[in-house]
């Protein structure tokens, strides 16, 4: 059923002689306290005024009284599996639950979805058959509406992996969403085969644990696999990514130039001062497997194991927010009971459960995903910024939990508002 809250447009609907003015709102850009009483004017897709002071109206100006509502820059997932609908639900070979392309259909409407629940960013996890570069695609050129989106490349790693799980008397060498790699020409080859079929961002699986079979101790590559993998995705201009379970394993990523740790569940002090050196970017993704644990998790046998893990990660998570690790949001959504659309519940996981102050989570959200994306001209609200904006009914900074709740969002892109009402 279609929201009547939602007005998608392509493109931005104002004339360049009109502006748009948020008068009497609550500026928080995810880097300093809010500030209230605030106006914002946009004009086309950029922010041209955020001022404490009254703003002359020009004629034609569209004018929203904002008081009582917050002004925030939109947010960014950068862990998204556009393709994933409970994945694991049904044993069938890992990129195959579904024809490629009813799993575009599905990407874009998890992509929809993000955009509504205020992402107008998202970066890749991997996804299955090519469908990513299609999506981004669609996205730019107005067929369906989406955030900006980093499109991913199938999950690289070797032979007997833990996501290569297929039987091998099916005779399917490389199923939809994993690409099978052994030696280090076999990678830089496999990496470069991704980034020509669309792949920005490459997705390793270095090791075993965090959601996967395989215990998390094992070390899916090679150094000399892990170093070429890199290498090459470097050479091409794109970002490379890795799932990551271990300490050995996380070192040894980020002194070869990763630039996002997925999970690092066993991280410690001696990764945190490693993350810190490099700047690597590091996605705890804890909201999965505390709903797994709360939900099925015990009637399948993992929640030992799994909950043993989350109260470690819940412990040094905030040492490395202390220390300057760049931590960003982002899950594995779609995953089996854990449905596209609960992204806002991050929120309360880390500033709530976790005690991790909630502006710093918010600037994960806002201000970190732009660096990843190399875009200073998102995740702010300020002259010059670009106009991706979300507003919440509410101060998400006493009540953060306001940021899952869709319906109580407006989301602009570019300007233009994409999702609810002024």
């Amino acid at each position: 059923m279609v929201d009547p809250r939602s007005t998608a447009h392509v493109g931005n609907p104002m004339s360049s002689a009109e502006r748009l003015v948020l008068a009497h709102a609550t500026v928080l850009d995810g880097e300093n306290p809010a500030r209230s009483d605030c106006t914002v004017v946009i004009e086309g897709s950029t922010i041209t005024t955020v001022s404490s002071e009254e703003v002359s109206s020009e004629p034609g100006d569209q004018v929203h009284d904002l008081n009582g509502r917050t002004v925030m820059p939109g947010l960014i997932t950068c862990h998204f599996h556009s393709t994933y609908n409970e994945l694991g639900a049904v044993p069938t070979p890992f990129g195959y639950e579904y024809p490629p392309a009813y799993q575009a259909l599905l990407g874009a409407a998890n992509l929809r979805r993000a955009l509504e629940c205020g992402y107008t960013g998202a970066i890749s996890a991997g996804a299955a058959n090519e469908v990513d570069p299609s999506l981004k695609r669609a996205i730019d050129d107005g067929l369906i509406a989406g955030p900006r989106f980093v499109p991913g490349s199938r999950e690289l790693s070797t032979t007997g992996h833990s996501n290569d799980n297929t039987p091998w008397y099916w005779n399917l060498g490389a199923p939809g969403a994993v690409r099978l790699c052994d030696g280090a020409e076999s990678f830089r080859l496999g990496v470069r085969e991704e980034i020509k079929r669309g792949a920005e961002i490459i997705k390793l699986f270095l090791t075993g644990g965090h959601g996967t079979t395989a215990p998390k101790a094992r070390i899916e590559l090679t150094r000399d696999e892990l170093a070429a993998a890199i290498d090459t995705a470097h050479d091409r201009g794109v970002l490379i990514r890795a799932h990551i379970a271990n300490k050995p394993a996380l070192l040894m990523a980020v002194e070869l130039g990763i630039d996002i740790v997925d999970h690092g569940d066993e991280m410690d002090d001696e990764c945190i001062a490693a993350l810190v050196e490099t700047g690597t970017f590091l996605v705890p993704s804890l909201y999965f497997p505390k709903h797994f644990i709360e939900t099925i998790g015990a009637g399948l046998g993992f929640s030992e194991a799994m909950k043993a893990d989350l109260d470690y990660s819940y412990e040094v998570l905030p040492k490395a927010n202390a220390a300057g690790v760049r931590i960003l949001l982002g899950d594995d959504y779609g995953a089996v009971g854990f449905a596209h659309g609960l992204y806002g519940h991050e929120f309360a996981l880390y500033a709530e459960e976790i005690g991790i102050p909630t502006l710093d989570v918010i600037r994960w959200a806002t201000r970190h995903g732009a660096e990843l994306l190399g875009r200073p001209d998102l995740g702010a609200v300020a002259p010059g910024a670009t106009a991706d904006l979300v507003v919440v009914d509410g101060d998400p900074l006493s009540t953060v939990s306001l940021l899952a709740d869709a319906a109580a969002l407006t989301v602009l892109k570019d300007g233009a508002v994409v999702s609810g009402v002024l």
